[in-house]
């Protein structure tokens, strides 16, 4: 654990950074007193979804592909057509 006054970390924060992505954890003071704890998030998952996860698990109905009825389409544009 690093162990950081705040002065040090404003002057130095681009020097820790690396640090930090490689795991270590800051832990920031104020005249020597702890008063927060800096850690890395952890890496996000690069592998792409892959595709079809939910196939056959519902169906589209026919109506789905019907025309709005005229009230709705009037709200969604904000008045009568």
């Amino acid at each position: 654990m690093i162990r950081l006054n705040i002065h040090e970390a404003k002057t130095h924060l681009s020097r820790y950074l690396a640090r930090l992505e490689a795991g270590e954890t800051i832990l920031l003071c104020r005249r020597n007193r702890p008063i927060a704890e800096i850690r890395p998030l952890p890496r996000p998952d690069t592998a792409p979804r892959p595709f079809g996860l939910a196939r056959g698990t519902f169906t589209v109905p026919d109506s789905f592909f019907e025309p709005l009825p005229d009230d709705i389409i009037e709200g969604f544009e904000g008045g009568p057509r």
